[in-house]
């Protein structure tokens, strides 16, 4: 089994008229997408599990997990501007 199914396709639709080789799919889909949201909520501290949404569907989590840490490097990359813009040159010795 691909634990990565959910995350490489899409849901498939169920209907009363669906065959069985799809319902077996949809079966397939679901258990490989519950098993990733679980893999990746035990990845998540409990500290940061606050800053991210809780999801059933494991693409919907990725993308969640992304945007915060797209957030968070922009603050980085600010705070890192400002500490390297307010340097001054202390010393300035030969060579």
């Amino acid at each position: 089994m691909d634990i990565d199914y959910a995350i490489k396709k899409d849901k498939p639709t169920i209907t009363d008229t669906s065959t069985t080789a799809k319902k077996a799919l949809c079966e397939q889909w679901e258990r490989s997408n519950h098993l990733s949201v679980m893999f990746i909520n035990t990845k998540i501290s409990t500290g940061n599990r606050g800053f991210v949404d809780q999801h059933d569907n494991v693409k919907a989590l990725l993308m969640a997990i992304d945007e915060q840490f797209v957030t968070l490097d922009k603050a980085l990359a600010s705070t890192l501007i400002m500490k390297f813009s307010s340097l001054r040159l202390t010393d300035v010795s030969g060579v």
